[in-house]
């Protein structure tokens, strides 16, 4: 018998900066996600301030930042974790005389036993260096709701060795946080979809929805099974929530409109 688990994609929209408008927003989708009892909510990457790199330095959270505290309170009350994203302190302290170290883009993973946990994005693209350090963890594999869970952020999941790293620690599933425009959501979705049907994970796509960073976001946040199966994936890049839950007879999944669900 398979171990019940239910876990979510929120494809939320962000406003550039403004975190406390963004946790709000944020508690609207864990409403919604206790509801459909879900245990592990993923947001997309940077959800917290929006992908906004030259903001970065200005936001950089610590574990008691007053930002994380009502989304502390509410995976307590929900007994569910949440991966939500926003700037952290770089992994390494800078060499003597070398200045300011550059901050992280950061996952955050607060647990419904209020630990907070960190894993830092580990693979930069090139426009973010200026703006960003790299993480030093290879792979960020957390245990999860009882589930041996691999984080990545963005681009981390183009790098196929982020992904085998988490599946030869022991991850059963592989979350990622991320900002995927139209133009790179196809080869990265087919990426995603080779780790669940080659690794025998389930991974799941935290998208965003609308413009962030003068991007636009492909949205389409997924679920594939392990062994590649698409069983939940949004439609376009409306605000929702994409779900699956594990049960004896395997994996199913739905897509919950947040405005749909907002308007009950």
């Amino acid at each position: 018998m398979s171990t019940p688990l239910r876990i979510a994609a929120a494809q939320s929209a962000s406003v550039a900066g403004d975190l406390e408008r963004n946790v709000q927003t944020h508690l609207a989708f864990v409403r919604m996600a206790a509801y459909e009892r879900v245990q592990v909510l993923v947001f997309p990457e940077l959800s917290l301030t929006g992908y906004e790199p030259h903001l970065l330095a200005d936001h950089v959270l610590a574990p008691d930042h007053p930002a994380l505290a009502p989304l502390c309170q509410a995976a307590r009350d929900h007994a569910m974790t949440l991966v939500v994203g926003a700037p952290a302190p770089a992994a390494q302290a800078p060499d003597a005389g070398a200045g300011r170290a550059l901050p992280a883009i950061g996952a955050w993973v607060l647990g419904p036993d209020g630990s907070v946990g960190l894993y830092r994005k580990r693979h930069l693209h090139d426009s973010e260096a200026s703006f960003a350090s790299a993480g030093t963890e290879d792979v960020g594999v957390q245990l999860l709701a009882g589930e041996p869970v691999g984080v990545a952020v963005c681009a981390d999941l183009t790098h196929p060795e982020h992904a085998q790293a988490a599946r030869d620690a022991g991850a059963a599933l592989y979350v990622a946080s991320a900002l995927v425009s139209e133009r790179g959501y196809g080869p990265e979705s087919a990426q995603l979809e080779g780790y669940a049907r080659q690794l025998d994970m389930g991974v799941l796509l935290a998208n965003y929805s609308g413009r962030t960073g003068g991007y636009a976001s492909a949205g389409r946040s997924a679920f594939w099974a392990p062994g590649g199966r698409c069983v939940a994936a949004a439609p376009d890049d409306a605000p929702c929530m994409v779900w699956a839950a594990r049960g004896d007879s395997g994996w199913s999944g739905g897509v919950v409109e947040l405005q749909a669900w907002t308007a009950a």
